[in-house]
């Protein structure tokens, strides 16, 4: 699957980017895990190891980890980095829907 189709996957798809080494990544998995379960069957959630993806981190570029990406009918409508409280996330995400 590539990325465009991935981001057209369903109307709203949420993207993060993260490093297993990060301890803002670890202390965000419960809450993008929570928001997947929550959101289920309505946006799709992927996650990418920068470590793992480095050339689609590059073409996507991402500067710092966590990084949030919200994509609306295939198009980024948001991007935010760093730890966040998980309602906030859910808000932005629910207000694209």
């Amino acid at each position: 699957m590539t990325y465009s189709q991935i981001t057209n996957s369903t109307p709203v798809v949420l993207v993060e980017f993260f490093a297993s080494w990060c301890p803002h990544c670890k202390r965000m998995m419960p809450v993008v895990a929570q928001i997947k379960e929550l959101l289920a069957g309505q946006v799709d959630v992927y996650q990418f190891d920068i470590d793992e993806n480095q050339s689609l981190a590059d073409s996507q570029q991402v500067q710092s980890v966590p990084t949030f990406i919200i994509y609306r009918d295939g198009e980024e409508q948001w991007r935010q980095s760093g730890e966040m409280d998980g309602q906030v996330l859910l808000s932005k995400i629910e207000s694209y829907m």
